[in-house]
């Protein structure tokens, strides 16, 4: 599928300065060679790109991809694409329609947008005045782009600074983006460095008529980046256009495959995905959560798994806490005592010693005392901040963190939205708190952000009143180390991945809120 490699040295074009020269320098291999155009191989509005995708059939999950294997180090790298092309030639369009068309989870859509250095007050002061040139490769910082792709591509995660178009500079706040399965990667100097192209498993380059790119960028400038259309037409013939035929277009030569007419060539986007799958399948990277679901049926439950002994108390609260007509006093009250026999279970769990101590008698007795140095809790928003309380009542000066994860409205991303988490946590046993867990994309969301915290994964115990098999495979074939802990663990998830039998959505059961058409269990944390 992919096209003829360039010929190893082929001579540059002759510019009319030498400061061309250089800049097409950093190009590799050299390209505007006066030779003919490559044979194409494939048949005929921008605003801050998503980060993460995800569909209704598939889960993305911020965790440990699955290409880590049972020891939790990393046996494959991610699969790298990089899509270039001109301004507004529909890059990101097409690289939404890629990633909707894989259906794999565990994908990145990168932006170069993001990575502008950061202006002088003289150069801001010309950018105001559109006299500053944001299509030269000299405006981005490479160096960053490339420790980011390989963080990215290594599994790791990494901080996405986020630019301000309208004021042409960063924003304080930046991005938590975590590795992923395949990473998108967009820009208009996606080709433009010969270590950043190292990085490319596969590189398209979208092609789109001059008019249709100038005309996109009109509506896109003066909608969303507050220009004035003298200012866009000022900013086009004098940076724009020059740029793309001296910088952007002669990398198309660099490109594996090349989409005419963009996001218009379904053609083409199909058989990218196709070429994509056949790659994913050689390195063993896809996940299919049909065949995992069935895989879990095959296999008894990881020994990591603690489930609370099924006692005819423990079984009378759950039927309690599961009936439909309980009510919110009675279905927060048996919570609470359900919650209290986990955290004494989870408890019990943690390393001790063996240690003497005096009784007021005078006499010696051989006990048992804590041997970690800390205990904190971390509860998943919402629902797990009903755990607290219990762990509070029976661990003395515990400390509490809080993660928060929600479902971004316009786009169906699930998104780091709040982090607290006390520090020196990385010499701690951290009890993780989620009510339930069905497919476990919330709870892998949540290890992983222990794991970039430095907290060892063995130190990590993660609770739930309620699993379901799938979340309890998926967490443990992720995080092979991490501890689980529940007090009952259901056999099936259905189609909108509630857990059944279940127990209904415990965060608006337990707080009296309305749950939405399309809840799952996982929701109290995917979209609170």
């Amino acid at each position: 599928m992919a096209a003829a490699p360039l010929p190893e040295g082929a001579p540059p074009e002759p510019r009319d300065s030498s400061s061309s020269a250089e800049s097409l320098d950093r190009l590799y291999p050299a390209v505007g060679s006066t030779k003919p155009p490559r044979k194409r191989t494939t048949s005929q509005c921008k605003s801050e790109p998503p980060l993460l995708r995800t569909s209704k059939r598939t889960i993305y999950t911020a965790g440990r991809p699955p290409w880590y294997n049972e020891h939790g180090t990393q046996s494959k790298e991610a699969f790298v694409i990089g899509l270039g092309g001109g301004s507004a030639s529909g890059k990101t369009t097409v690289a939404t329609m890629i990633i909707e068309a894989l259906d794999v989870p565990w994908v990145v859509l990168l932006s170069m947008d993001s990575f502008y250095k950061v202006l002088t007050k003289q150069q801001q002061e010309q950018a105001a005045s559109n006299d500053f040139n944001f299509d030269h490769p000299d405006a981005f910082d490479f160096d960053l782009i490339i420790a980011t792709l390989k963080k990215l591509k290594q599994g790791k995660s990494v901080k996405i600074p986020i630019y301000d178009f309208t004021t042409h500079s960063r924003k304080k706040e930046w991005k938590t983006l975590y590795g992923a399965n395949v990473i998108i990667f967009e820009g208009i100097m996606a080709f433009a460095d010969k270590e950043l192209l190292k990085l490319l498993d596969l590189k398209i380059f979208v092609d789109t008529d001059s008019d249709i790119r100038l005309v996109r960028r009109l509506r896109r400038d003066i909608s969303e980046r507050g220009r004035d259309i003298e200012g866009v037409i000022k900013q086009y013939n004098k940076f724009v256009k020059p740029a793309f035929d001296q910088y952007i277009q002669p990398t198309m030569r660099l490109a594996d495959i090349v989409v005419p007419r963009g996001s218009g060539n379904t053609v083409a986007i199909d058989l990218i995905v196709q070429h994509v799958h056949s790659q994913l399948e050689e390195r063993k990277l896809r996940w299919d959560m049909a065949a995992l679901a069935s895989a879990h049926q095959c296999h008894p439950l990881p020994q990591t798994l603690s489930v609370l002994k099924s006692t005819p108390q423990v079984r009378g609260m759950h039927t309690i806490i599961r009936n439909k007509e309980t009510s919110r006093d009675e279905f927060i009250f048996y919570s609470k005592r359900l919650m209290r026999l986990l955290i004494e279970h989870a408890l019990s769990l943690l390393p001790f010693q063996s240690c003497t101590v005096q009784t007021p008698q005078g006499h010696d007795y051989e006990g048992r005392t804590y041997s970690g140095k800390q205990i904190t809790g971390v509860s998943i928003l919402r629902a797990g901040e009903t755990m607290e309380p219990a762990l509070r009542a029976v661990c003395k000066d515990v400390r509490i963190g809080t993660i928060l994860i929600q479902t971004n409205c316009n786009t169906g991303e699930p998104e780091l939205h709040y982090l607290r988490l006390p520090k020196d946590i990385s010499e701690d046993h951290v009890i993780l708190m989620d009510c339930t867990v069905s497919t476990g994309a919330a709870a892998m969301m949540a290890v992983r952000v222990l794991l970039d915290h430095d907290v060892p994964e063995d130190k990590i115990f993660l609770l739930s009143l309620l699993m379901a098999e799938m979340g309890v495979h998926s967490v443990a074939y992720a995080f092979p180390r991490v501890k689980i802990i529940t007090t009952a663990v259901d056999k099936k998830v259905n189609d909108l991945f509630r857990i059944i039998p279940g127990i209904g959505n415990f965060g608006d059961r337990y707080f009296g809120t309305d749950a939405p058409p399309d809840w799952s269990d996982d929701e109290d944390a995917l979209s609170t």
